[in-house]
């Protein structure tokens, strides 16, 4: 199949045509433009969701406030930084990969620090304290926050070490959801009065986002094997 691109009098205008330029280079260096921004954009997106994950993990640990703040910022600029490359995804379609791909990876990736940051504001609401369980599931969202972020860095240069990155990110999001499910056990293994059945019920509330950050790694490792076989 042919892909066919446009490109906007906005997206030629601040490349002027030299002399020495042919009309091959002229049109390289603007689709090498825009390639180079929407890898940007996703990779500060990718770096932003492990800086939340890193938070979420120090939150945990701590319960400190300031820490919950730090993340809701950083889930906000995150939020930004999504809003800045739909609107160029609106604007053009000269991509380093398919604009869909570009959608639904960044979509994923900020799935991924919106529930880190829903966690922390749940368990506040809620009043529930951290426990063992959440925080390595937690570590281990964390590290794959950290395999994604290099998979996006080297899916210009290097899809097959990000493909690697990918792999790593689904085996750690597998190993979260084995935690989920012991976490969910010991919920149900206590006492049966009522005010456990409340404690668990909000408890239960609490693990749900920490899985639903999992599903939404799993899904962006998922998009960056994709990319790769696209690509190759």
């Amino acid at each position: 199949t042919t892909e066919i691109y446009t490109l906007s009098l906005h997206d030629a205008l601040p490349i002027s045509l030299t002399k020495n330029d042919t009309n091959k280079d002229f049109m390289f260096r603007i689709f090498k433009r825009k390639e180079d921004k929407f890898q940007t954009l996703i990779e500060e997106q990718a770096s932003l969701a492990f800086e939340g994950m890193n938070l979420l993990v120090k939150y945990l640990e701590t319960a400190d406030a300031e820490v919950a703040e730090q993340l809701s910022f950083k889930e906000k600029e995150a939020d930004e930084v999504r809003r800045i490359l739909i609107d160029e995804l609106n604007r053009t379609f000269i991509t380093p990969f398919d604009r869909e791909d570009i959608f639904s990876l960044s979509r994923s990736i900020d799935d991924v620090i919106d529930y880190a940051d829903t966690t922390v504001v749940e368990m506040v609401i809620l009043n529930v304290k951290s426990t063992p369980f959440m925080l390595r599931i937690a570590s281990l969202l964390k590290d794959a926050a950290y395999e994604i972020w290099q998979g996006v860095l080297r899916l210009p240069k290097n899809p097959n070490v990000a493909l690697d990155h990918a792999q790593r990110a689904k085996a750690l999001e597998n190993r979260v959801e084995a935690v989920y499910r012991e976490a969910v056990a010991d919920l149900f293994s206590g006492p049966e009065d009522v005010h456990h059945v409340v404690e668990m019920l909000k408890m239960r509330e609490v693990y749900r986002h920490l899985s639903n950050a999992a599903d939404r790694g799993d899904e962006a490792a998922n998009i960056i094997a994709d990319i790769v076989v696209k690509k190759t």
